[in-house]
């Protein structure tokens, strides 16, 4: 027969236990690039900061390569509750929080010193507080990467070689106001369906950075890549305000500090696949323009220039312009 002492320990032990795992909350976190990809490394880091700093009180399931949907899906289910935190580029956010929208104009930002120092500075950070009023809680600006175009037909050195190239694009206005202005034919189309829509020939081509064209495999059912850098993608991790309400002041804290882990990680990601990628994508057998006439495509996109300044003011779009 046990000893009243010992089994009284083991039933708090168990108690202790039992009171731990009711305690953790699992915090659903998804995206659309596959594991190992740029979204993966931000989120991986963002959630082992978030671990360590609530003592495994929050735990995350991540959930890659669309697993819970596209872009848009995703953000509608943060914004109801029914998933916990999302990465995702700019692409659909306009959808949601229209002030957005301005940082989605091709050939605003100069590279990607320009880029962070905007989203990390003051016009950045004042976006971020658009997002509460939707529903969404923005923790930071992450990181895409600047947008390219691949396709299955020709190089593209000019706007004129995109004239009639039928490319998968975002759900993103202001991205095919300014394709059409380079003649291309904008086909906006959730993520998930791009790689069987490149392979079976329903669009010739797509858009978006290194990273996302080396993590889909895209090189498998594209010949060209044209290094055209056209739009510069910024990305964010959204939570849900179903998760934000229930936390601590200083749990907040942790998820706000984890987040600026998880931009850091991110973007040395980034970095490291533009560095490394476009030979990765050449040894895959992708043909590479690197010669194109960008100034060509910044001349071609004045008419969408002039629409642009009439929706945002010609002002913000230069303020912007100008950080240094």
């Amino acid at each position: 027969m046990p000893c009243p002492t010992l089994a009284r320990t083991a039933v708090a032990a168990l108690a202790l236990l039992a009171c731990s795992a009711q305690a953790q909350t699992v915090l659903k976190i998804g995206y659309t690039p596959a594991k190992d990809s740029h979204y993966w490394v931000g989120a991986t880091a963002f959630c082992a900061e978030v671990e360590k700093n609530t003592q495994n009180r929050f735990k995350c399931q991540q959930f890659p390569s669309s697993a819970l949907g596209g872009e848009r899906e995703q953000i509608e289910a943060v914004q109801l509750g029914t998933q916990d935190a999302v990465i995702t580029s700019t692409g659909p956010v306009g959808n949601f929080v229209p002030e957005v929208k301005i940082v989605d104009i091709p050939f605003l930002f100069r590279d990607y010193a320009h880029a962070r120092t905007v989203f990390d500075g003051p016009i950045g950070q004042d976006l971020l507080t658009k997002f509460p009023p939707k529903g969404l809680v923005a923790l930071a600006w992450t990181e895409n990467g600047f947008r390219h175009i691949t396709n299955s037909r020709r190089p593209i050195h000019k706007p004129e070689d995109t004239r009639g190239l039928k490319v998968r694009t975002m759900e993103n206005k202001v991205h095919m106001e300014g394709y059409r202005s380079f003649g291309m034919l904008p086909t906006p189309m959730a993520f998930p369906e791009v790689f069987t829509a490149l392979q079976q020939g329903t669009v010739d081509g797509q858009e978006n950075p290194i990273p996302v064209i080396t993590s889909s495999k895209f090189a498998q059912v594209q010949k060209h890549l044209s290094l055209t850098g056209h739009v510069y993608s910024p990305a964010l991790l959204l939570l849900s305000n179903a998760v934000w309400s229930k936390l601590s002041e200083a749990d907040r804290k942790v998820f706000l500090e984890a987040a600026k882990v998880s931009v850091a990680a991110q973007r040395r990601k980034v970095d490291e696949d533009d560095a490394n990628g476009v030979a990765l994508l050449e040894k895959e057998g992708m043909q590479v323009v690197r010669n194109v006439d960008k100034t060509a495509f910044q001349e071609a996109l004045k008419p969408a220039y002039a629409a642009y300044a009439k929706e945002f003011g010609a002002d913000n779009i230069k303020k912007i312009q100008d950080v240094r």
